[in-house]
């Protein structure tokens, strides 16, 4: 029994080095990735700017909405449109050259370990055979996020310069086309002839003195811009061609993006700006209970009651490194042979393709999580009261639906601190960037089932049902609260999550040690990714 025991120790404190350095690894390459929100930001702005073109046709529509643009587009739309567009950049231009001296930091560690003959190969980079499997894996997802953030840079520029032609700087806007256009080819951008330079160049043409159109204009107009951007560039073209019946249906059709632009920065500010109102309220109310009727207020119900844990640290150790082994190491390596042998390439899956890849990986993890959590306690069954319960009939609704309306605001505000601290970088969750950008409709259930049901289920029977109840063997219930959820937080392997979804989780972990019944914190967590998807795909629905 001892070399049994001896040999499950070495097992467990093996894995739990290989699990650590992979969620560092991962948490280290989210440092260089954008943060969802400065993307949501500008798909918001985009709305704005659909908003400004409105104009009522009747006077009950103007009735109707002509407070709700005003209050919405604020008092110069442009400028500020154009203050939030050289932001974005000057905060990708600043990933750009973190990337960059991570690069050529790789490159230094790979010149000091080669031998002479090495170095006297006339080549830039040595082989990969040369690198460890870490460091190329490393340096192929720097020189991939490299390009996207260059790409991400040219794009910006390109619709940065419209916004400066709306306000009078044409020449500015035309050396803003001019340095995306030029045929200098620089260490970030491999060449100057891509789609994105054409239609740079097609824009100088449209607002030079005098105008020079090129015969492709109105295909790379549709092609590499969008939304406002678009409708901008497309309205100097027709009125160069003199297209009037173009011209009229394109402004037609504008006024209808405008207008439900205008209803849909309204959903989007009014759900979480009247929950969070509402929230403020409750949150309010429980510590004014808690102050003037102490023990007997809603939130002392169970504050300091903690579970009857029949299992040691061993078995929350073992169940913690399943969760993160199967999740970071073994499932990707099973999947990742899987495709090999497939032949198939998950950067070439479509937006539906993603969705079913997402909810299938995410059903195995969780069997697979759940399977170990069962085998772990079943010497323990049957487990004392209030273990893993589910009670229909109970107040875990009030419970929560009150946990998500007081998390609105908490979450704002941590997100908006949080926003500040790592300026727009830190990485976010792989789906979002997906439901943001996704216009199919089943693929759109399968992220719902995924978020919605399956991640709530899940992770409130890992994080709240077992992880934190075991954690008040060792620490109160407050600290276990707290613990658990720092620990849920660095689960979803993003820095600037890590704040976010730490408060997220001391309010599910505080829902749940007072109504004790777990389906009060997974209505919260539903709540909340429904929330997160229905502005995301709010926000990707904007107007083309």
């Amino acid at each position: 029994m001892r070399i049994e025991r001896l040999l499950k120790l070495v097992i467990l404190v093996v894995l739990t080095i290989a699990v650590l350095f992979q969620i560092s690894f991962s948490l280290v390459q989210s440092w260089s990735q954008p943060q969802i929100q400065s993307r949501l930001e500008l798909y918001q702005t985009n709305l704005l700017l659909h908003a400004t073109e409105w104009q009522s046709q009747t006077s009950e529509a103007a009735d109707d909405l002509t407070p709700t643009r005003n209050a919405l587009i604020g008092g110069d739309p442009i400028k500020n449109a154009r203050t939030q567009y050289e932001e974005a950049i000057e905060s990708a231009q600043k990933t750009q050259e973190k990337i960059l001296t991570t690069l050529q930091e790789l490159s230094s560690q790979k010149i000091a370990n080669s031998t002479p003959s090495d170095l006297a190969q006339p080549q830039l980079e040595l082989s990969p055979i040369e690198e460890t499997p870490v460091s190329l894996q490393q340096r192929e997802q720097l020189q991939k996020a490299l390009s996207q953030t260059q790409q991400l840079i040219d794009e910006l520029n390109l619709r940065l310069g419209i916004l400066q032609v709306q306000q009078g700087e044409t020449e500015t806007a035309i050396k803003t086309w001019n340095a995306l256009s030029n045929l200098e080819v620089s260490e970030t951008r491999s060449n100057a002839t891509t789609p994105l330079s054409q239609t740079a160049i097609v824009l100088i043409g449209l607002w030079s003195e005098p105008p020079r159109l090129l015969p492709d204009a109105e295909a790379q107009i549709q092609k590499n811009l969008d939304s406002w951007f678009r409708y901008q560039a497309l309205i100097k073209l027709y009125q160069l061609q003199q297209r009037q019946d173009s011209l009229v249906s394109l402004q037609n059709q504008e006024q209808d993006i405008a207008q439900q632009s205008i209803l849909k920065l309204g959903l989007i500010a009014g759900i979480p700006g009247i929950g969070g109102l509402l929230g403020v309220a409750i949150l309010l109310f429980v510590l004014g209970q808690r102050l003037l009727k102490g023990k007997r207020s809603l939130l002392a119900t169970n504050s300091d009651i903690p579970w009857e844990v029949p299992w040691d640290g061993e078995i929350i150790w073992q169940v913690l490194l399943a969760f993160f082994f199967i999740g970071q190491l073994l499932l990707p390596y099973l999947i990742r042979q899987l495709l090999v042998e497939l032949s198939l390439n998950p950067g070439n899956f479509t937006v539906r393709m993603n969705a079913f890849y997402t909810l299938l990986t995410y059903l195995l993890l969780a069997s697979g999580g759940l399977s170990v959590l069962y085998f772990s306690i079943k010497p323990f069954l049957p487990l004392p009261e209030n273990w893993f319960r589910v009670q229909w009939r109970s107040n875990w609704f009030l419970w929560g639906l009150g946990g998500y309306l007081v998390a609105l605001p908490l979450v704002i505000v941590v997100s908006l601190i949080n926003q500040r601290l790592w300026q727009g970088q830190g990485g976010s969750n792989p789906i979002l960037p997906l439901v943001l950008e996704g216009r199919d409709s089943v693929a759109l259930v399968i992220f719902f089932l995924t978020a919605c049901l399956a991640a709530p289920l899940f992770e409130e029977m890992i994080f709240r049902a077992f992880l934190l109840p075991s954690l008040t063997r060792y620490l109160p219930v407050s600290g276990a609260i707290i613990t658990s959820s720092l620990i849920f937080a660095i689960a979803h392997l993003s820095l600037s999550e890590v704040l976010p979804l730490t408060t997220l989780g001391i309010v599910l972990g505080v829902v749940y040690t007072r109504s004790r019944n777990l389906l009060a914190p997974m209505l919260v967590h539903s709540l909340w990714n429904s929330g997160t998807l229905l502005s995301l795909f709010i926000l990707g629905s904007g107007g083309s």
